[in-house]
C-alpha cells in the first residue's frame, strides 16, 4: 500500500492533522469527533493519519481531505521514522488533534513536529486532577471534553457519528447467500481478549434456529482471521467472492440486519451508531457506558463473568425483541 494517498490536492499554508491509528471500534467512535472538527475549520484541509486496514474505508469519509498512512513499525525502525517524518513535514499542519492518545503518538509530537505547535490530546490544557477524574469517563464524552479544551466551539456530532456516507447497496452480496430477513450474530472477539467473549453462540444458535427459522436467516460476517472459526457455527457466512467484507460492506450488512447479537466487538460500536435493534454481552472487562456502546435500541447485557451467562437469559431477551 502507497505510504500516502490524498483526495485534493493540499497546498495551504494551514492544514489540520488528526490521528487516529484504530482499532475499528474506535475509529467509528472518532467519526463525530472528526465531523465537528471539519465544520469548526471548514475553509481548512484536514487529513488523518491512520494505519493500513482502515485506510481505504477513511478515504471516503465525506469529513476528509486525504488520508495518510502509519504502519506503526518498530521505533527503531529509524529509516521508516524517517519516511514517516518527510511525509508529513510535506503537509505545514498548523493543528494536531491527537485522537489516539498513545505513548507512540506522544512520540510522534516529541520528535516530529515543532514545539509550538497547536497539538491537542486527553491531557492538553487540564490539570493533572483533571486527567485522573475523565479516565473513568465514558469514551464519547472524553473525547468531546478534549475537544471542548481544544477551542472547538460547536460540538453536534461527538456522541451521534454519521455513518451514513459508508453505507452502501449490497443487495448482490445479501443474495448470493439467502433471501429475506436476518439476525446477524458477532461471536468472535481478539484472541488476546478472551474475557470479551461469550462461549455459548453456538447453543444460542440452535434455539433460535429452532423456534424463528421459518422467519429469519441466521448469518456471521467473519473477519478475515475469523472465516474458520465461523464454520463451526451452522449459519450463513457472509463473504464477498469468498473474502471478509471490507468496513464499508460490513457496515451496510449490518444497516439490513433485522437484529443482532454481538460480544463487545467492532462491529458493536457499528450497531450502536446505526441505533440498530440487537444485543450485546459484557462480562467484567469494561461497562457499556464507559466505551459508549448502548443506544435507544442497542442494549446491553451485563455481568461479572460472560461464562455465568446462561442461554436461556439471552434468549429471552431475544425472544421478546423478536416476538
Amino acid at each position: 500500500m502507497e505510504f500516502c494517498f490524498i483526495i485534493s490536492q493540499i497546498v495551504t499554508l494551514s492544514n489540520i492533522l488528526i490521528i487516529k491509528h484504530g482499532s475499528l471500534g474506535d475509529l467509528i467512535q472518532a467519526n463525530g469527533a472528526i465531523n465537528d472538527i471539519k465544520n469548526n475549520f471548514p475553509t481548512e484541509k484536514i487529513l488523518l493519519l491512520t494505519t493500513p486496514p482502515y485506510a481505504d474505508f477513511m478515504y471516503s469519509c465525506p469529513y476528509l481531505d486525504g488520508v495518510l498512512i502509519d504502519k506503526r513499525l518498530p521505533r527503531w525502525n529509524i529509516f521508516y521514522l524517517y519516511k514517516l517524518k518527510k511525509m508529513i513535514d510535506r503537509f505545514n499542519f498548523t493543528k494536531v488533534f491527537d485522537l489516539q492518545n498513545s505513548s507512540r503518538t506522544r512520540f510522534y509530537k516529541k520528535f516530529f513536529f515543532k514545539k509550538d505547535i497547536f497539538w491537542s490530546d486527553s491531557n492538553s490544557f487540564s490539570s493533572k486532577e483533571k486527567i485522573l477524574q475523565e479516565i473513568n469517563l465514558p469514551v464519547l464524552e472524553r473525547m468531546g471534553n478534549q475537544l471542548e479544551r481544544a477551542g472547538i466551539k460547536e460540538i453536534k456530532f461527538k456522541k451521534k457519528p454519521n455513518l451514513k456516507w459508508s453505507i452502501k447497496n449490497i443487495n448482490n452480496i445479501i443474495n448470493q447467500n439467502f433471501d429475506g430477513k436476518y439476525i446477524l450474530i458477532f461471536p468472535f472477539c481478539s484472541p488476546k481478549l478472551v474475557k470479551k467473549k461469550w462461549p455459548y453462540f453456538k447453543d444460542l444458535i440452535k434455539i433460535i434456529k429452532r423456534d424463528y427459522g421459518h422467519k429469519y436467516n441466521l448469518a456471521v460476517a467473519p473477519g478475515p482471521n475469523e472465516i474458520d472459526e465461523a464454520k463451526n457455527l451452522k449459519v450463513d457466512i457472509i463473504l464477498n467472492k469468498g473474502n471478509a467484507l471490507n468496513i464499508s460492506e460490513l457496515i451496510s450488512f449490518i444497516e439490513n440486519a433485522s437484529y443482532i447479537i454481538s460480544n463487545d466487538t467492532g462491529p458493536a460500536h457499528i450497531c450502536t451508531h446505526l441505533n440498530k435493534k440487537g444485543l450485546v454481552l459484557f462480562g467484567s472487562h469494561t461497562t457499556p457506558e464507559k466505551v459508549s456502546i448502548e443506544s435507544e435500541n442497542f442494549k446491553p447485557i451485563k455481568v461479572n463473568d460472560l461464562k455465568d451467562l446462561n442461554v436461556s437469559d439471552v434468549y429471552e431477551k431475544v425472544r421478546q425483541e423478536l416476538n
